[in-house]
This record gives C-alpha cells, sequence and structure tokens, in this order.
C-alpha cells in the first residue's frame, strides 16, 4: 500500500513525467499568479480554490444571508485553537428530522474536497426554489456540512507545503508533526493501513481520538446518533466511491441496500459527464485500512456510511485544475443527492439491519 496518498501511486513508481513544470501549477492554485481569479465584494467565485480564511468568512456570510436554510455553529478547536465551523443546510420546519453529515478537507492537501462542500451549499440553497428533488431533502433532512474539517492542515498547505496530508499536532519524542485523521477513529485503531511512527503519511496518532478535531467530531456525531442517517467524507484523489469495511474483507449486514446506494450514486454521478466511478467496501477496491471514519460511523449506528474518492486517477493527482472544479463538483453533486434521496425511500432489502460491526 502507498504510504504517501490517500490513493495514489507512490512517486517512486512513477516512469513518466505527468506535470512537466509543479511549481508553476500550485502558484495557479494559491494565487500567486495574477491571473487567478479572486472573488470581488459580491460575487464568491466557486470555480478557484479558497483559503481557509476565505473559506471560513464564506460561511458566516452564507449564514447572515441565508438563516432561513444555514445555521452555522462549532464543534469544537482543532490543535492550533481554530475554530471547527460546521453549516446545518436544512428548512427549518420540523424537530429530529434525519441528518446527513459531510465532511470535506480531511486530509489537508486534498483541496477538491473543501471546495466540493461548497459548492453543494451554493447549490442547495440556490436551487431550492426551483428543484423539487433539492427542496424535498432540506425539507426532509438537515445536512450537516464541514467544509475544512483538518483546518491545521489545510491552512499549513497554503502557506507552507502544498502537499501535506495530516493534522498539525506536535509529537514529544519526534521532530515530526500531525496524525493522519483518517486513521485516528476508534475502531481497530493502529492495525493494518495504519503506522505507528510519527513520521509516516498514515501515523494513526498516540491514541484513539488523539486529534481534537476528530474528537469533536465524533463527539457531535455520538451525540446526534439517532438522526444521522447517512455519514459522506469526501478525498481524493481515485474516481471511487467506498464504503465499509476498510479494516478487513467482509460483508457488512445491510450490504444489499449500501450497495445499491452506491450504484444509484455512481449512475447519477456518470450521468453528468460520463466520468465513470468503481464502488465497493473499501478493503478490496482501494486498500485496507484501520481506524477510518466510515468504519467508526458504521459502528456508531450510521447505516449509510460513504467515502468518495473524487478525480482524476492520477494525472493530476491532488494538483486537480481549477478548470475540473465545475465539473467533478457538478457530478459528485448528483451522487451526493441520489444518496440523500435514498434515505427518505425504505430499503425492503435489508431493512437497515444491525449490529453493524
Amino acid at each position: 500500500m502507498c504510504p504517501c496518498s490517500c490513493a495514489c501511486l507512490c512517486l517512486c513508481s512513477i516512469r513518466r513525467v505527468s506535470i512537466s513544470n509543479l511549481q508553476r501549477e500550485i502558484e495557479k492554485q494559491t494565487g500567486y499568479r495574477s491571473s487567478r481569479r479572486r472573488r470581488s465584494e459580491s460575487q464568491y467565485d466557486y470555480e478557484v480554490y479558497h483559503s481557509l480564511e476565505e473559506i471560513q468568512s464564506w460561511m458566516f456570510e452564507m449564514n447572515r444571508t441565508h438563516s432561513h436554510l444555514v445555521d452555522m455553529f462549532s464543534v469544537g478547536k482543532s490543535y492550533e485553537g481554530r475554530r471547527l465551523y460546521v453549516l446545518q443546510v436544512g428548512k427549518r420546519n420540523r424537530h429530529q428530522k434525519k441528518a446527513v453529515w459531510i465532511d470535506c478537507g480531511v486530509h489537508a492537501r486534498e483541496w477538491i474536497g473543501p471546495a466540493f462542500c461548497q459548492w453543494f451549499v451554493k447549490e442547495a440553497i440556490s436551487s431550492y426554489q426551483h428543484d423539487s428533488v433539492m427542496r424535498r431533502l432540506l425539507n426532509q433532512l438537515n445536512f450537516y456540512v464541514m467544509p475544512v474539517f483538518n483546518v491545521d492542515g489545510y491552512d499549513f498547505s497554503w502557506t507552507t507545503d502544498r502537499f501535506w496530508r495530516k493534522t498539525r499536532s506536535k509529537n514529544h519524542k519526534f521532530h515530526c508533526r500531525g496524525v493522519d485523521a483518517n486513521r485516528n477513529w476508534k475502531v481497530k485503531w493502529c492495525d493494518e493501513g495504519a503506522s505507528s511512527h510519527p513520521c509516516d503519511d498514515t501515523y494513526c496518532g498516540p491514541f484513539p481520538e488523539s486529534e481534537p478535531e476528530v474528537k469533536a467530531v465524533a463527539k457531535f456525531l455520538r451525540r446526534h446518533r439517532k438522526r444521522v442517517k447517512a455519514y459522506i467524507s469526501i478525498h481524493a484523489y481515485a474516481q471511487m466511491l467506498l464504503y465499509p469495511y476498510s479494516y478487513k474483507y467482509a460483508t457488512i449486514p445491510n450490504f444489499n441496500c449500501v450497495e445499491s446506494a452506491a450504484h444509484n450514486a455512481v449512475t447519477a454521478l456518470y450521468s453528468a459527464y460520463g466520468v465513470r466511478y468503481r464502488y465497493g467496501p473499501a478493503s478490496t477496491t482501494l486498500y485496507v485500512s484501520s481506524g477510518s471514519s466510515i468504519d467508526w460511523a458504521y459502528r456508531n449506528g450510521i447505516p449509510y456510511a460513504f467515502a468518495f474518492e473524487l478525480r482524476d486517477t492520477g494525472h493530476f493527482g491532488f494538483l486537480l485544475p481549477e478548470s475540473l472544479i465545475n465539473p467533478t463538483c457538478t457530478e459528485t453533486m448528483r451522487a451526493v443527492k441520489a444518496i440523500a434521496s435514498g434515505l427518505l425511500k425504505k430499503c425492503e432489502t435489508d431493512k437497515d439491519r444491525f449490529p453493524y460491526i
């Protein structure tokens, strides 16, 4: 298994040059070039990548201007003291609505993730009046959207190291910093597919939920476990839709329901631009990994737990051009809507049988 990325080939195995001028591609995305389009006072540009400061300012603005559909709150603070903000998107018309959790930016360098979370909120709000499917979803569900899970790492990927992956917590015995936030969950923690060495990109941490970001989200989801019916985590890259188990080769109890939901999602995604996604259990479709968020969500009573690996399959990798933000987010939006729509229908095959793990 490649230890250096979420779903990629190790650099040592690459035999050809995919990007001839890596620095130029990085500068295109971080705004050092004058040609980069910036948001104006009145228009937020969803087709460029945004810094953490810009994203959080946007969240405040969405909360201010769309209070009938958006509510902003914090689930805690990061290791470096930054607020962990979440947007609740949905019509305030009933209590105890079913909910869908969506997080992005777990791995700092996967910038297309935060771009999608912003795109989702924008599309949900702007299409509420004219899209009957979205209106039904927002009337009957709440979406908890966390645009940047790993706020410290994401900020670091903008200011210092574009390819940074982990959190930014300090280790008392090593100079290496950070933990893989997708190996730090309390489910088969630090087993196969995770590293116990602090300098590795897949470092599991000193103990489960050692990272305040993971602990804060886990606490929120545990508190709302009776209402949260789907957990969706947005990653890159590989063009896959994954579901449990990650840590073992086994079939989940409600396999037929989850498999059907995944099939419907990738079919909806394909309908936009003909982009094909593989789907299936994470362990067999990608690789075995322990301490993952989808396994944790599933163990804690969330029957539909998915991890998307967005575009592409390796040519641009983590440096997905801004020109591909629109099509990537457009097709992913269709997939997420398909998953959410499925929650409103009763699955007759397995009837969501439990226990899960």
